[in-house]
């Protein structure tokens, strides 16, 4: 059986029926752009040790970020380790396959000056869709999860907010729609405690919306992801700062957190995070204006 026979089965088998909508199609999307071009046309029992190193190393080459390359070699373990258990292939060789190492991308925040220039012009402006961004700096949400907040995911009694779902874009019969999900994964789900500044903007929000949602849209199904991020796209060109993804926010969140003493543990709780070594992985970066700030503090011991 040619390989791309078998992952096509695998696929609606098994990966459709056992995950999340948007999992297999990320599953079915790797497969048919980067496993079935460069695998496929093999035969399932002649996939050798050699040729999935090989195209491990081919994907080093494809300019895919490091999480994007684990991924599909996860996927291309899964599918061959299922067809060995099933007696559809003798023998599989992907444990041996050695991920080259690949210079993680570096993680882009906004500095103090930048940030402080995006909050000025929102609350300037008084356009209750910018809000959002606003309360993406102040809790790290992933947009997915801002986008899906509802008014009554906000306590105002406890001064909580309660991340149980996100949300994405999907095309459907001619145009995109918004899709109401679970979280990222389990500990995504989580009760994060909001600024007393933010609860009073929100408090002031809650007033001028009709929306059930607390990102309004031009739908009762309030802002979907893609306009989303066309409109911050749209603010930092106003504002003439340099494009960076939405992700960003959630990166100079936490960056934030960390410079004014918030513990790992307690960051990784608010982030979401499966565990504290991820945080601490990626943010023990600092933005070189506080390396600056904490090497003049030690130089005044210097006398």
């Amino acid at each position: 059986m040619k390989y791309k026979i078998w992952l096509e089965e695998w696929l609606e088998l098994y990966v459709k029926v056992s995950t999340k909508e948007r999992t297999y199609k990320k599953y079915r999307q790797q497969v048919e752009k980067y496993i079935i071009p460069q695998l496929g046309d093999y035969d399932a029992n002649a996939l050798s040790a050699i040729s999935l190193q090989k195209f491990a190393v081919w994907l080093t080459e494809q300019d895919l970020a490091v999480s994007t390359v684990n991924f599909i070699v996860t996927v291309l373990k899964s599918s061959l380790k299922r067809g060995v258990s099933l007696g559809i292939i003798d023998k599989q060789y992907s444990d041996v396959i050695v991920r080259p190492k690949i210079r993680a991308s570096k993680v882009v925040c906004f500095n103090k000056e930048e940030q402080k220039r995006i909050e000025n012009y929102i609350l300037q402006q008084g356009q209750p869709h910018l809000f959002g961004i606003l309360f993406c700096l102040y809790t790290g949400l992933r947009i997915g999860e801002l986008l899906a907040l509802t008014w009554e995911d906000i306590d105002f009694q406890s001064g909580t907010v309660a991340v149980t779902k996100s949300c994405y874009d999907n095309w459907e019969k001619g145009k995109y729609i918004k899709v109401i999900d679970t979280t990222k994964t389990e500990s995504s789900e989580r009760v994060i405690p909001l600024p007393k500044r933010i609860i009073v903007y929100l408090k002031a929000l809650r007033k001028l919306t009709n929306s059930k949602y607390i990102v309004s849209g031009k739908t009762e199904y309030g802002a979907q992801v893609r306009s989303y991020q066309r409109t911050f796209e749209r603010l930092l060109k106003r504002l003439n700062i340099k494009h960076r993804g939405f992700h960003a926010l959630r990166h100079t969140f936490a960056t934030r957190a960390l410079e004014v003493g918030v513990d790992v543990k307690t960051l990784s709780e608010i982030l979401g995070h499966q565990d504290p070594s991820i945080t601490l992985r990626r943010y023990t970066h600092s933005l070189m204006e506080h390396k600056t700030e904490m090497m003049n503090k030690v130089g005044q011991l210097l006398r």
